[in-house]
């Protein structure tokens, strides 16, 4: 008999919820044991599938990886940005952005995998070559639009165009973790936020807004 409607639409169902669950544990596994630790076997293992069982859901293990990246993707994004349409509030941007950088540092796994795959991706026929890319674009459009936004409130600089501010961010996020991964004791978060108070509009009294905010709360403090 031939297979109902239902019953692929019911078996498609379970097949993505199943995928999701694969995803939502590899982030735990690697998050807990490293790239290197995390196995495919230890992955499967996880889901209580067989390797073979495991792949099924996907192409290869870099699709899986790929796959990965993209779900962390989307949960740092259900987390950190505060936006209904996944994008930085003008407002939101200086610590919606160190939140996510203090974050990666809490899940060093997850940083080796995206650090080593980033690196593998620059050949364009490899599987996670258009994630990077599109990821880049995405990101970047993103942030120059929240960084437009401070320029016009007064927040930061104008200096320079806010898509150049945004692809600095982007390299200088993407080099600190390489650094942080070889010196641990690199402040990920602390450097993006220099970064920031580096671009903040000049006063008359020759220290950045925020800079001059700080102080003043630390004089009213003492």
């Amino acid at each position: 008999m031939a297979e109902s409607r239902r019953e692929r639409r019911g078996s498609y169902a379970k097949g993505v919820a199943k995928r999701e669950e694969i995803l939502e544990r590899a982030l735990e596994v690697i998050a807990r044991e490293g790239y290197r630790g995390a196995s495919i076997k230890e992955l499967a293992d996880a889901v209580g599938l067989s390797q073979a069982g495991l792949l099924h859901y996907f192409d290869s293990k870099e699709e899986l990886f790929t796959a990965i990246l993209r779900k962390r993707d989307e949960v740092d994004t259900a987390d950190f940005v505060p936006g209904d349409d996944g994008r930085f509030a003008g407002a939101d941007l200086r610590e919606g952005y160190l939140s996510v950088i203090r974050h990666n540092a809490d899940v060093p796994g997850l940083v080796q995998l995206f650090a080593r795959l980033s690196v593998e991706a620059t050949d364009p026929d490899h599987s996670a070559h258009d994630y990077f890319v599109s990821r880049g674009e995405t990101l970047r459009d993103a942030f120059a639009s929240a960084i437009a936004a401070q320029q016009a409130a007064g927040a930061l600089s104008d200096r320079v165009d806010p898509q150049t501010l945004a692809r600095i961010f982007q390299a200088v996020a993407d080099g600190l973790q390489v650094q942080w991964m070889l010196e641990p004791e690199v402040d990920m978060a602390g450097t993006i936020d220099a970064l920031f108070t580096a671009l903040e509009p000049r006063t008359e009294s020759g220290t950045g807004s925020g800079t001059a905010a700080k102080e003043d709360r630390r004089g009213a403090a003492s």
